[in-house]
């Protein structure tokens, strides 16, 4: 094999001959090949046989390109002169399915008026790739990558929606599914009709041999409805790798020639106008008999390959990788060593997610303080994803060594997380539901919206005033810590308005099996525009609206913000009491959040340093701190010093 300096010279040759270098796009292009060519390079051919498989590659490089108009090449040229654009405290996130919140493309067309009065800058619309019919995994057994769900629009209204999204300052995430495709997929019919190549993008085995010792240490991501990660198909007579569902079949991304198709369907998707590319199972891509087959080094390998692909191709595009994963293995999603700064440009933070529910239900931040503590500081280059609740369950994450430093079981402590937030322990407002009980732990996962779980519908069904204003309190500090910790804040779709727990999905053939249902509700406009209007300010839904929107008009007001800088997690005197602290040159930020019920007192000399007057970016009042200040129960304060 040539040398990496060889190998990319030649490449680039290829790719010149095939784009010219007669218009600025071109030129554009190859300077953008001199700087991220090698990254391509240099992890492309740690897999596949790279004399052979490259030239491909450069060929579906070089086609994008000539498809991508003037307008998404001048987008490409602004966001390489601003690259930290997603790291900016201005960036606030919304994620919605496109048929809930507004039916389809042509609603959310008439709907972004709403979302820029929000303040919303990045919007991440859930699966909207077409999917198979019936039982679908929620839009995520994805038939073909180049049409949209017939009832949501054509890849030409995408488009149409992304410029109008980009007049307005949104940028626009989609789902890409990368583990695997429905069995309906083109792919998985030619490989069932007999076509050898396509038979080679999936694992396919003639007897149990091979999936029997696979088995011996792979997990089951849905026990109770599709359980073992294989699933006999008489058209191939094989058994079909399928983690999720026995409909969708994990690709093998060990064959060149899945890479180059995914590369292509990244350049589509980049050249319909999409700013940000969620990479859905990116853990699983990989299989390696002994483990269980998740988040194995090839998976950042291959990242690195696509993304170095998009930052040549399309720069304008991010990475947010779906990594749900433990302190110890988030930072590979980001990169690491000799991939630091080239692997994803976001990742989600599922650990303070789980943190901030924890100490909500135990009125204790210990643990989330030493969980928070083992993250070590991600690229520069980088950001968190930052939510309270997604369209996903919540995975009672809690490490048993954590629990352990902090005198807690672990196991005892997620049965008590899943306990509280069900409704079921003494004091608990939480009206959630169990999701994938463990039939011998006893352990679960649980489903909910944001608003049910910090028990605002129960607090209304008991028509308690009292309860109401504290549900509402504990729900917006919760809130204000995703708005306040850096990153990307995530604001689920009906969250700024509190909406609860929906069991209409119980009448739906192909959902009732699947209770994460009950914490994805249609939009509701009326109470949406009325609180959005002003209306509502003394009902739930319009004092929920009001104060998530004054956060977010604080939080674009604060560089310190800037998510380049990390956030530091300590506990403060009070229990229940946690200080976020933001370092910053553009001036330092005291974040202090009481999660418990009861008032506590802030002592002056837990704001590091800070002395005399302070500044509570919050409430916006200038005061001199003297001793300290009373925290009433979930009372929220950002400081600096006046």
């Amino acid at each position: 094999m040539l040398a990496i300096p060889e190998l990319t010279a030649a490449a680039r040759a290829q790719l010149q001959g095939l784009i010219g270098t007669n218009t600025r796009g071109a030129q554009d292009l190859l300077d953008r090949f001199d700087r991220w060519g090698q990254d391509l390079i240099e992890a492309f051919a740690q897999l596949y046989p790279i004399e052979t498989a490259l030239p491909q590659l450069i060929e579906v490089m070089a086609a994008a390109h000539l498809h991508r108009d003037e307008e998404l090449q001048q987008r490409d040229r602004e966001r390489v002169l601003e690259q930290d654009w997603f790291q900016s405290e201005k960036t606030i996130g919304y994620v919605a399915y496109a048929d809930l919140f507004a039916k389809n493309l042509k609603g959310i067309n008439k709907r972004i008026p709403y979302l820029k009065d929000l303040g919303i800058t990045y919007l991440h619309l859930l699966p909207i790739l077409k999917p198979r019919p019936g039982a679908n995994d929620g839009g995520y057994a994805v038939m073909d990558y180049r049409a949209l769900r017939e009832d949501l629009g054509s890849m030409k209204e995408l488009r149409s929606t992304a410029d109008k999204l980009h007049d307005s300052g949104i940028s626009l995430t989609l789902d890409l599914v990368l583990n695997h495709v429905a069995q309906e997929h083109e792919w998985a019919e030619k490989a069932r009709s007999g076509d050898a190549t396509y038979r080679e993008y999936f694992y396919v085995y003639p007897d149990r041999t091979i999936p029997d010792e696979y088995e011996k240490t792979l997990l089951e991501v849905f026990p109770d409805f599709a359980p073992g990660n294989f699933t006999w198909d008489d058209k191939l007579q094989g058994w079909v790798w399928t983690t999720f569902n026995s409909y969708q079949w994990d690709v093998n991304w060990s064959n060149p020639a899945v890479f180059c198709e995914y590369a292509d369907i990244i350049a589509n998707l980049a050249n319909h106008g999409v700013d940000c590319i969620r990479l859905d199972a990116i853990a699983f891509m990989w299989k390696r008999m002994g483990t269980i087959c998740q988040g194995e080094p090839e998976v950042h390998v291959i990242t690195q390959a696509l993304r170095a692909f998009a930052r040549i191709l399309c720069p304008s595009m991010i990475f947010k990788a779906e990594a749900i994963v433990g302190p110890a293995q988030v930072g590979a999603y980001f990169g690491e060593g000799k991939h630091a700064g080239k692997v994803s440009d976001l990742a989600y933070h599922n650990s303070l997610m789980v943190q901030i529910w924890s100490a909500i239900a135990a009125k204790d931040t210990s643990l989330m303080v030493h969980t928070m503590s083992r993250f070590s500081g991600l690229p520069n280059t980088t950001a968190w994803g930052v939510y309270l609740r997604c369209h996903d369950d919540i995975g009672w994450a809690i490490d048993d060594t954590d629990a352990h430093e902090v005198g807690l079981n672990g196991h005892d402590h997620r049965l008590f997380l899943a306990e509280y937030f069900e409704g079921n322990f003494f004091g608990s407002l939480a009206t959630g539901q169990p999701f994938m009980p463990d039939p011998v732990s006893g352990e679960r996962r649980t489903s909910g919206t944001g608003a049910s779980l910090a028990g605002i519908e129960k607090a209304i069904k008991l028509k308690d005033e009292k309860l109401l204003n504290q549900a509402i309190d504990r729900y917006l500090c919760a809130y204000t810590m995703v708005f306040g910790f850096a990153g990307i804040p995530l604001l689920y779709m009906g969250d700024e308005i509190g909406l609860l727990n929906d069991h209409s999905y119980l009448k739906d053939e192909t959902k009732k099996e699947d209770n994460r249902w009950i914490h994805r509700p249609k939009m509701n406009w009326r109470v949406a525009d009325a609180a959005a209007a002003g209306e509502l300010d003394d009902k739930p839904a319009g004092r929920i609206y009001n104060r998530i929107k004054h956060v977010i008009d604080v939080r674009k007001s604060l560089p310190s913000l800037h998510a380049s800088v990390a956030t530091t997690v300590r506990a403060g005197s009070g229990k229940g009491v946690v200080i976020f602290d933001r370092k910053h040159p553009a001036g330092d930020l005291i974040e202090v959040y009481n999660l418990s019920e009861s008032s506590r007192w802030l002592g002056s000399q837990e704001l590091s340093g800070m002395t005399g007057k302070v500044t509570d970016h919050l409430t916006g009042h200038t005061f001199e701190i003297g001793n300290g200040v009373p925290l009433a129960p979930y009372e929220v304060r950002w400081f600096s010093q006046a």
